[in-house]
C-alpha cells in the first residue's frame, strides 16, 4: 500500500486565528495533520482589505505564498508587492514579511521549509513598511 496522507485544508485543519484574537483572517497550519517532517503548509482566508496584525521573519525557513483566489499585497522587507490569482511569492530566510487582502479578499496557500517548529520565527505586532 502507498504511503501518503490526505487532508482537506479547510475541513480537517483547525483555524488558529481565533485563539490569537485575530478577526477577518482564517489561518490553518497543516504540518501535523499531513504528518510533514521536512516542511509546512498553511492556508489563509483573508477578508477584503484586512491586513495580518503582525509581520514575521524566519532565520532558516524559506516560504512561498500562492494566491489561489482574490488578490493580495505582500510586504517583503521594505517593498510592497501586489499579487493576483496564481501569483507565487518566494520569501527567503531573514526577510520580514506580511500580507493583506485586496478589495475582494484573498485565499493564500503558503509552503515553508525546512521544518523548524517555528523556533526560527520572530514576530512584530503592527509591522508594515511605510507605503
Amino acid at each position: 500500500m502507498a504511503d501518503y496522507t490526505k487532508v482537506n485544508l479547510v475541513e480537517d485543519v483547525d483555524d488558529m486565528a481565533p485563539g490569537f484574537g485575530v478577526e477577518g483572517i482564517q489561518a490553518r497550519f497543516a504540518r501535523k495533520n499531513l504528518e510533514l517532517t521536512k516542511g509546512g503548509v498553511g492556508h489563509f482566508r483573508i477578508e477584503p482589505n484586512v491586513r495580518t496584525p503582525w509581520g514575521h521573519t524566519h532565520s532558516e525557513q524559506e516560504e512561498i505564498y500562492v494566491v489561489v483566489n482574490g488578490s493580495a499585497r505582500f510586504a517583503v522587507g521594505d517593498e510592497l508587492v501586489d499579487a493576483a490569482q496564481w501569483d507565487a511569492i518566494r520569501v527567503p530566510p531573514g526577510e520580514w514579511r506580511g500580507m493583506e487582502a485586496g478589495a475582494d479578499g484573498a485565499e493564500v496557500v503558503a509552503f515553508g521549509a525546512p521544518f523548524t517548529d517555528n523556533k526560527d520565527a520572530e514576530m512584530k505586532p503592527g509591522w508594515w513598511p511605510e507605503s
